[in-house]
């Protein structure tokens, strides 16, 4: 693969953004139809967060134990791994996209790099990287069309004490054992609201880690609400059902309405506050009380990462959540032409239905019908996600768990109080203006951590995904040297 300027990269039918389950299907089914492909991600290793497994120096013998549903990608790393070796598919590793541009018939005809006739067909794509961790080189990977599959980062909402060494996403602390083989700590509270907290928990319990409690904001009676989706997917009921033992054979215990509104420590946090919460998550009087732990692995569910896509253009759609997912057909094809999305970027619901549409959208790219019983297979998966957004969608009366000096956007440390006060004094009515007038989202992390929280916070009616026109950090000697022509 290029890393400069001036060499010219190969032009590819497909270029897959995103290696996690939804991008790793996608890819190889492409190149099984017969498209040459390019599976760009950010990582070293194939898999995203959902496979994420340790680095091969660390000598695990068993990854697979730390996984669900492992010799699913097992087998899909084999299929990557052989396409690779024939050439259909080039596996673009450490690959930061961090913008796309298309290229059209008037800028194809003025394109001062294309070779003696070998130029890119009208209204391919450009897709600009910045490589390696620190990134230390560019490259432009040139497609006809380019597949979407970013996944999804977790929701955090904010309480007093979260920002305590020891206090991290259940995904991080998932993640921390998967790739590193370490846990936060010995004894840890799992807290929040998905069905994330339920895997998490499992997983820590399995590796040895003492959990106390499990804290679901929500009762779980909305999955009642429509119990034919429920029945359609019997495999996801089991699922619950094995993590749920897990965690009661190790001595766990689930809280349902239940929060931690509170962290304590100084170097670290040693114990959390924990209440009941009424309908709308706001915490009971006289139900406070603590619990001892080094550890508080906590997050709300997860959250689209569609900016590649919205810095674009392209529609968007509200979940049942709240959260922002990217508007596509039924073959998934997006408001723009060219671009298509699959899994996470479509509106959260798990490997089972990322891989579902990852294979449905390589049959649409390459215009051939889908094998049979694929189209019903990802209805049912992405009713069921529709109903778990809907059942863990965040109540309003969280924002009560806050005290005024509560830090709600980490990166600037903006507290609670100056957010309000921007709203309530200088009439900010949306996450926009708030972060024009606080700095709320303006840090590294670019609101990935805080953005859901300013967006209530700030009243805005129309949350959704900010644009920018920078996926992720870039040198600003990368941006000088990209052609003006």
């Amino acid at each position: 693969m290029p890393t400069s300027p001036s060499e010219r990269p190969p032009h590819y039918d497909l270029a897959v953004i995103g290696a996690g389950p939804a991008g790793l299907c996608a890819a190889v089914t492409a190149a099984d139809l017969g498209l040459r492909c390019a599976l760009l991600d950010a990582g070293s290793q194939a898999g995203g967060q959902y496979y994420r497994h340790p680095a091969p120096g660390l000598g695990a013998t068993r990854p697979d134990r730390l996984h669900h549903g492992w010799p699913v990608f097992a087998a899909l790393a084999a299929r990557l791994e052989a396409q690779v070796s024939a050439g259909r598919i080039d596996f673009l590793r450490e690959h930061h996209i961090w913008t796309a541009e298309r290229v059209t018939d008037l800028e194809r005809a003025g394109d001062p790099e294309r070779p003696g006739g070998a130029e890119p067909a009208a209204g391919s794509w450009l897709l600009h990287a910045t490589l390696g961790p620190q990134a230390t080189a560019r490259a432009t990977v040139r497609a006809r069309a380019v597949l979407l599959a970013t996944g999804a980062y977790e929701r955090q909402l904010p309480f007093p004490g979260w920002t305590l060494p020891g206090v991290v996403t259940a995904g991080g602390a998932q993640a921390m054992l998967k790739a590193g083989l370490v846990l936060p700590g010995r004894r840890i509270v799992v807290a929040g609201s998905g069905p994330l907290l339920l895997a998490a928990a499992s997983s820590l319990v399995t590796a040895g880690a003492e959990v106390p409690a499990v804290l679901e904001a929500t009762d779980y009676l909305g999955y009642a609400r429509r119990p034919g989706v429920l029945a359609a997917v019997p495999g996801k009921l089991t699922e619950g059902a094995v993590h749920g033992a897990a965690l009661l054979r190790h001595g766990g215990r689930l809280r349902r309405r239940s929060a931690v509104v509170q962290a304590h420590g100084t170097d670290r946090v040693t114990a959390v506050s924990v209440a009941r919460l009424d309908a709308n998550w706001r915490p009971v009087p006289g139900t406070e009380r603590r619990i001892a732990c080094d550890a508080l692995a906590v997050g709300h569910g997860l959250v689209p990462q569609i900016e590649l896509a919205t810095e674009l253009g392209a529609e968007t759609r509200a979940t049942p959540d709240g959260a922002v997912a990217l508007k596509v057909d039924a073959r998934l094809r997006t408001s723009l032409p060219g671009l298509w999305a699959a899994g996470e970027t479509c509106g959260v619901g798990g490997a089972d239905l990322a891989i579902a549409e990852g294979e449905l959208s390589a049959y649409a790219v390459a215009g051939r019908a889908p094998r049979a019983g694929l189209l019903r297979r990802r209805s049912r998966l992405r009713a069921f996600a529709e109903l778990m957004a809907a059942a863990h969608r965040p109540g309003p009366g969280w924002t009560h768990w806050l005290h005024p000096d509560t830090d709600v956007c980490r990166c600037e440390e903006v507290p609670a109080e100056r957010i309000r006060a921007a709203v309530e004094e200088l009439g900010a009515g949306d996450a926009r203006t708030v972060k024009l007038l606080t700095r709320a989202g303006m840090g590294w992390c670019q609101g990935r951590m805080c953005g859901p929280a300013v967006a209530c916070l700030s009243g805005d009616p129309r949350p959704g995904a900010d644009s920018r026109p920078l996926a992720c950090p870039v040198p600003l000697s990368q941006l000088a040297a990209e052609p003006t022509t």
